[in-house]
């Protein structure tokens, strides 16, 4: 479901520039920040390289269970 929001100019032009480099969408580079700003709120002592970490590994495809032997 898609919701409009207004958002201030300095904003939307700052994460053009960062979705550009990061090879995003804008809508998705806006996401992305406020995803992260969701974890680090509900988990303060999380450095952002765990954050960042995190939502990579969430991205990646699951392997299934790892067999030993």
């Amino acid at each position: 479901m898609s919701v409009n929001v207004k958002l201030s100019e300095s904003l939307v032009a700052e994460a053009k520039r960062y979705a550009q480099t990061q090879h995003r969408s804008l809508p998705k580079q806006i996401e992305y920040w406020s995803q992260i700003g969701k974890i680090a709120e509900e988990n303060p002592d999380l450095p952002f390289t765990m954050i960042r970490d995190i939502l990579i590994a969430d991205q990646e495809e699951s392997t299934g269970e790892y067999q030993f032997g």
